[in-house]
């Protein structure tokens, strides 16, 4: 959620903060032989390739309302921005209630959102050692579940300390690993990925952070990678580009490659803004960097180890993520402009305004790209180069951080709104 951020009172907004170029070249996951993930699930942060893109064997609506093609809406207890993980027959959210002051992770059945079970990870440690208030948008479930389809797999922050905890699918906690101690700065967003027999984690602050990789089995720490004393909050992501899989991490002003098997740096470059919260893509050529603290901008890094900058603008894609197909960018800044730019050369191919501000990360599915802004407005565009066209607005929830899931058909929506005194969070499925 994901993931947020910008001045102080921006900021990290979001601290959860197939057929195209990245799903080639993006991490798909490496799973071992026994998963049982299929093209109808949606199994961690942006997706099935960690890239944004859903399968294309599926076909969402355009169009939906409180009264149309609503499958159904189920409350959900707590606050978080961590976007919807669905596997199976499942879907998984986590969420914080602070008056009970417990993390949890939830389940509901994908057919009817009844929900089927909640599984408590963290009782209390909500307080922070920082002595700092995160960001008013930030929560402390912002981070998305990650699965391999047997198990469950989330980063909380609690008692002053990053923890990644595995659950089994029937809410057990299998094991729980403290990965290093973590000072709020805004928020903490980022969320677990799946390479291989490891579970990849980041926890960027300033009491100095890690790039961490754990055993998927047991939780043990296989490597760690020592980090600056600085706030960020990006995910990690595996992309195969240049010949050989390397994870990739921006911010603490670093564009930082690593051998995702052993945390050998593979290189590492000054390219970076101190605080990042997007997920980098590639077109197989290039990796982006794109942040908003203490500079705007979007950068292409080739990601051949040479250290070269192609080109960098002067853009405000701090929070929402950005997709890449067919050598075009396609992005939606924080104040609510699309965009499409040449990703080899950062030519701007086309700019529309939106409207709103925006936190959640855009999505595709075919060339299709749904866009949710803060205030619940879901703006539907052509991928294409040649043009902004319109193909849908629709509005459904009064406030929405956390990123859409596309699953067999689907539309996975996390939302709130106020109910009298009271903010209450939704989820949705909008489906034909």
């Amino acid at each position: 959620m994901r993931l947020y951020c910008v001045s102080a009172t921006t900021a990290v907004v979001a601290v959860w903060c197939l057929t195209h170029c990245n799903v080639a070249t993006a991490q798909t996951p490496h799973l071992a032989a026994e998963s049982t993930l299929t093209s109808g699930d949606w199994p961690g942060w942006r997706g099935p390739a960690v890239n944004g893109i859903a399968s294309p064997d599926q076909d969402p609506p355009l169009e939906w309302s409180q009264d149309e093609n609503v499958l159904w809406r189920t409350p959900v207890a707590g606050r978080g921005h961590g976007s919807p993980t669905v596997l199976g027959s499942h879907v998984y959210l986590p969420t914080a209630d602070e008056k009970r002051k417990v993390q949890l992770v939830l389940c509901f059945d994908r057919q009817t959102g009844k929900q089927l079970w909640e599984s408590v990870v963290h009782n209390d440690g909500f307080e922070n050692k920082s002595g700092r208030k995160a960001n008013e948008k930030a929560t402390l479930a912002s981070s998305t579940i990650a699965t391999d389809g047997k198990r469950l797999y989330i980063n909380f922050i609690n008692d002053s300390a990053m923890y990644t905890s595995a659950l089994d699918l029937t809410g057990k906690v299998v094991w729980q690993t403290r990965v290093n101690d973590y000072l709020i700065h805004q928020g903490y967003g980022s969320s677990p990925a799946i390479y291989d027999d490891l579970i990849l984690v980041t926890c960027d602050n300033k009491a100095g952070g890690a790039i961490a990789a754990l055993n998927r089995n047991t939780g043990d720490i296989v490597w760690k990678h020592k980090r600056p004393e600085l706030p960020n909050y990006a995910s990690p992501v595996v992309l195969n580009v240049d010949g050989r899989d390397q994870l990739i991490v921006t911010g603490c002003d670093l564009v930082t490659s690593l051998n995702p098997s052993s945390g050998e740096v593979l290189w590492e470059i000054e390219g970076a803004t101190t605080e990042c919260v997007t997920t980098t893509v590639t077109d197989g050529t290039h990796v982006f960097s794109s942040g908003g603290y203490p500079r705007n901008h979007l950068a292409a890094i080739a990601a051949d180890g040479s250290g070269e900058i192609v080109w960098d603008e002067n853009l405000r894609v701090y929070v929402p993520s950005i997709l890449c197909r067919d050598g075009h960018l396609y992005l939606v800044l924080d104040a609510g402009v699309a965009m499409c730019l040449d990703s080899k050369t950062g030519e701007t191919m086309w700019k529309k305004r939106l409207g709103g501000s925006f936190t959640s990360s855009p999505v595709m599915v075919k060339d299709r790209i749904y866009a949710t802004n803060e205030d619940g407005e879901t703006f539907i565009f052509r991928a294409s180069p040649d043009r902004y066209e319109s193909l849908g607005e629709n509005q459904i929830g009064e406030s929405v951080f956390a990123s859409v899931a596309i699953a067999g058909g689907h539309l996975y929506l996390r939302t709130a709104a106020r109910e009298g005194d009271t903010r209450q969070e939704y989820l949705y499925c909008i489906g034909k």
